[in-house]
């Protein structure tokens, strides 16, 4: 049983976890993300934050607490510069994990512990999510009068999106009915142009057949002109 015991000692004396979290801190201050396991990663979260809270006030004691932790100055001077600066607006919570599974071998749930404010591709998820809106009745009043006034507030909105609606399909039927007024009409001109056609048509063929017999009336007079013609001479001879 854990009675009482409120951090996990990660099978380790005390001067070796020691000096495992420190090399873990100041990998994870230089490098923004490291890939370890899951209970290192929750142990690791308790160590560092608290680092960074006291980087937050430049001072020479704050530098020699974080020094008595880190034992590694271009870690101090890193936390002191770029992560206290851009971590000074968060109060608290610096730090994310990131489960990836388990690992081969031993089955070890592995993990990711990075810095919050280092990953862009968080931040910009972050800002494109819309800020939620929430409702409060307070200092409308209390009571069936604060009730009775959002109730009438609501039945408003209601009738009035209900307007809306309808001078919107007021406009939509109309739109169609001039639109199958427009369709008819295009219909009914075509019809005529097709009459029009039809008769000029049949006004052409008629002409034709008439100028056909007109000339095979003629062929047959002229037929008959040049019979006469020739039987003339050889009466005349007898």
């Amino acid at each position: 049983m854990r009675h009482r015991k409120r951090n996990n000692h990660l099978g380790r004396k005390t001067a070796h976890r020691s000096a495992m979290l420190s090399n873990m801190a100041t990998s994870l201050i230089m490098h923004k993300r490291i890939f370890t396991t899951v209970p290192k990663a929750k142990e690791l979260r308790k160590f560092v934050e608290p680092l960074i809270t006291v980087s937050k006030e430049d001072s020479t004691n704050s530098r020699r607490l974080v020094f008595s932790k880190l034992k590694n100055k271009y870690a101090v001077t890193e936390l002191f510069q770029t992560v206290s600066q851009k971590v000074g607006d968060r109060p608290g919570g610096y730090t994310r994990i990131i489960k990836t599974g388990n690992r081969l071998g031993d089955n070890a749930s592995m993990c990711f512990i990075e810095l919050v404010d280092f990953n862009e591709n968080m931040l910009g998820e972050a800002t494109t999510k819309k800020a939620k809106t929430r409702r409060s009745r307070r200092g409308k009043g209390t009571g069936a009068a604060a009730v009775a006034g959002t109730k009438a507030e609501e039945s408003k909105e209601v009738k009035e999106t209900n307007k809306a609606k309808k001078t919107e399909a007021k406009a939509k039927v109309e739109k169609a009915e001039t639109k199958e007024a427009e369709a008819k009409s295009e219909v009914a001109t075509s019809e005529e142009v097709t009459v029009t056609e039809e008769v000029k048509d049949q006004k052409a063929e008629t002409e034709s057949s008439e100028a056909k017999e007109e000339v095979k009336n003629e062929v047959k007079e002229d037929n008959v002109a040049a019979d006469d013609q020739v039987d003339t001479p050889s009466e005349d001879k007898a």
